[in-house]
């Protein structure tokens, strides 16, 4: 079986990290890949909500919101319990399992239609709209009064993720197939070699984490490996027989719950609660969770999305 290019650029970032390589990408170009990666992804997914019917995407939105929103909920003892991390610890690395990966979804969706697997058109819609509730939902987790977070939620509903997402998703929307067509060869023909490119210093990243999930012992890698594996099987199943969603549509769905957001959620909760080690959530997300997805998981899902 052919090995996609996607994951071995990601290999050779992790490799040359180890080696202790210079290889560097200057910090402007990292945001800048950032920035395309989110709005490429908006403006498809809105040019093809334009010809979805509001009742098709309806239940799968408000699914995404409410499962967003309370799977930190049912994290957050677990890391409490099982894990041993503080409150203010546990909201925060629960906030990064809530919330979602847009670079785990890309792949996602590049390995499907690397195979001919359909899916449902607005499922990009869905990944703007789950960034958000699980942030929200880990800021309430780790403070008594959720009142106190007012000030992070407008933040969070300005974040530079959400803005590209639902801004690039109501331009598609707005302008169409036909408006889209000018912004086709960037948006669309070059998106695989940019996403090759962002893989590759992603792989830098996380190659460059893993003394911090030394320092955070076993308990939190066996979290961030086996909650993937549940979460993933489990949006499988609810996709395909809960809402009904296609082979493609329920493995893009369980790939949403499985991944872990290193973008958004960082940013948001080091701002909310500065109590909270930033590295735990990160590490855990970045340089266990998000390969073990991108290896193992986004295959396993496939599958099951094929079997049920």
């Amino acid at each position: 079986m052919m090995i996609d290019p996607l994951v071995l650029m990601f290999a050779l970032g992790v490799a040359a990290r180890l080696a202790r390589s210079d290889l560097r990408f200057p910090e402007p170009v990292y945001e800048a890949l950032s920035v395309y990666l989110l709005l490429a992804i908006g403006l498809k997914g809105g040019v093809v909500l334009s010809h979805q019917p509001l009742a098709d995407v309806a239940l799968p939105a408000v699914f995404a919101v409410f499962a967003g929103f309370a799977l930190p909920f049912v994290l957050f003892p677990v890391l409490r319990n099982a894990v041993g991390l503080g409150r203010a610890d546990a909201a925060s690395v629960a906030a990064h399992y809530g919330s979602v990966s847009v670079v785990t979804f890309a792949i996602a969706t590049a390995y499907l239609q690397q195979r001919g697997i359909p899916a449902e058109p607005f499922m990009p819609v869905l990944l703007a709209l789950m960034e958000a509730p699980g942030i929200i939902a880990g800021v309430m987790l780790a403070r008594s009064r959720a009142a106190t977070g007012a000030p992070v939620f407008r933040e969070v509903a300005v974040n530079k993720g959400i803005v590209l997402l639902a801004g690039g998703i109501l331009i598609g929307y707005i302008v169409g197939t036909e408006g889209y067509a000018s912004l086709k060869p960037v948006f669309s023909d070059l998106f695989r070699g940019l996403l090759a490119l962002y893989l590759l210093e992603l792989g830098l990243v996380v190659g460059g984490r893993f003394p911090d999930l030394r320092r955070a012992g076993m308990p939190l890698v066996v979290f961030a490996l086996v909650t993937p594996l549940v979460t993933g099987a489990a949006g499988v199943g609810l996709g395909s027989w809960l809402l009904g969603l296609s082979a493609g549509g329920a493995t893009l769905l369980g790939v949403l719950l499985a991944s872990a957001s290193y973008i958004a959620a960082p940013a948001a909760m080091r701002m909310a609660v500065p109590e909270a080690n930033p590295a735990l959530g990160i590490s855990s997300a970045l340089a266990v969770t998000f390969p073990f997805n991108v290896f193992i998981n986004v295959p396993l899902l496939a599958w099951l999305g094929g079997m049920s």
